[in-house]
């Protein structure tokens, strides 16, 4: 862990889980070709289970951070999609009525999570509650993981920090569709702007009640 590494305030941490579905995560979806690769060389599902359950036996929130689940059409008559939301139209991936755009079983909604308004491009704070309702439960930093490392992590965490908040990433919380990406992502990039950039392993041995795996 960076020597400059924070101790995470307790009541003012939250964990942020970016586009936890089906078509990401499991067997079988339509983007997971596409990460599976690097998924797996960090074991991403373990990861995401073991920072998931530390969240919650330290009684963080987890806000989970949705893309919007396509609809046939649903870009009909738009001025300026970019390319990734024409392709994501036009494969339908996170469809609103299939099993693509479902919570994968793994990392599905507790009782006490909160679901954000989905976003409809890189930044789950574009255009959504995010930002709200982070400050109403008094959240001044954020854990940042989910999918993928640099589109919708990389896209929300940089929102995150420009609007003030305490930003952390996760290298081997997230996944992307080739190491390239990951190394961007994380060396290039994140140092722009995360205030800490950590292992799963660093990250549990700041969290209250977790075990380091």
């Amino acid at each position: 862990m960076s020597a400059s590494a924070p101790a995470y305030p307790a009541g003012h941490t939250a964990l942020l889980f970016v586009d936890p579905y089906n078509d990401f995560l499991a067997d079988g979806g339509k983007l997971w070709p596409a990460v599976a690769e690097v998924a797996t060389a960090v074991d991403l599902h373990a990861n995401l289970r073991r920072i998931r359950d530390a969240v919650h036996c330290a009684r963080w929130p987890l806000f989970i951070v949705p893309h919007h689940r396509s609809t046939p059409d649903d870009l009909h008559a738009w001025q300026h999609p970019t390319p990734y939301q024409c392709g994501a139209s036009e494969a339908q991936v996170f469809a609103r009525d299939g099993w693509g755009g479902e919570w994968h079983p793994d990392f599905a909604p507790e009782p006490h999570d909160i679901i954000v308004k989905e976003h409809w491009g890189g930044s789950g704070f574009a255009n959504t509650d995010l930002d709200l309702l982070l400050k109403q439960h008094g959240i001044s930093h954020v854990i940042v993981v989910g999918l993928i490392a640099n589109t919708c992590i990389e896209t929300t965490a940089r929102f995150a920090s420009e609007l003030g908040y305490h930003v952390t990433l996760v290298r081997d919380a997230t996944a992307a569709f080739s190491q390239a990406a990951m190394h961007a992502a994380h060396e290039i990039n994140g140092p722009t702007y995360a205030h800490a950039i950590v292992s799963t392993r660093e990250l549990l041995a700041r969290i209250p009640f977790s075990a380091d795996p």
